[in-house]
């Protein structure tokens, strides 16, 4: 599945931002899609993910309170709501989709086949 991500930008510490993933294929809610970040230097880390069918959301601690994973299958995309953003949000994000991935994998990367491009986020303090 091809996924293009948009949405990201400039944004002042405490504002919000809404990443859209929309993907290529119209059966999104049989993957498993994943937000995932990777700041300069750093390690591609989790975010978030939706689990696929049921729609079960998981959240990296770091956001879990603050950010918001959702799917829209009529769209075949998949939002990250980030609000009360933090200079240490600024990364790129990426969204990403797996069909067979096991659900206790989905905090790692290397698990998930298909990537989007990536869309900057940065959090000015």
């Amino acid at each position: 599945v091809q996924l293009q991500a948009s949405g990201g930008g400039l944004v002042q510490a405490g504002g919000s931002l809404r990443l859209s993933c929309v993907a290529s294929e119209t059966t999104v809610s049989t993957y498993t899609m994943a937000w995932f970040r990777q700041a300069p230097g750093k390690e591609r880390e989790f975010v978030a993910t939706i689990r696929r069918y049921n729609s079960n959301p998981m959240y990296a601690a770091s956001v879990k309170g603050r950010f918001a994973i959702s799917r829209d299958s009529a769209k075949n995309a998949v939002y990250l709501q980030m609000n009360s953003l933090k200079p240490e949000d600024t990364a790129v994000y990426y969204c990403a989709a797996d069909r067979g991935i096991i659900w206790s994998s989905v905090r790692n990367p290397a698990e998930f086949d298909s990537w989007g491009q990536g869309t900057l986020v940065t959090v000015s303090s």
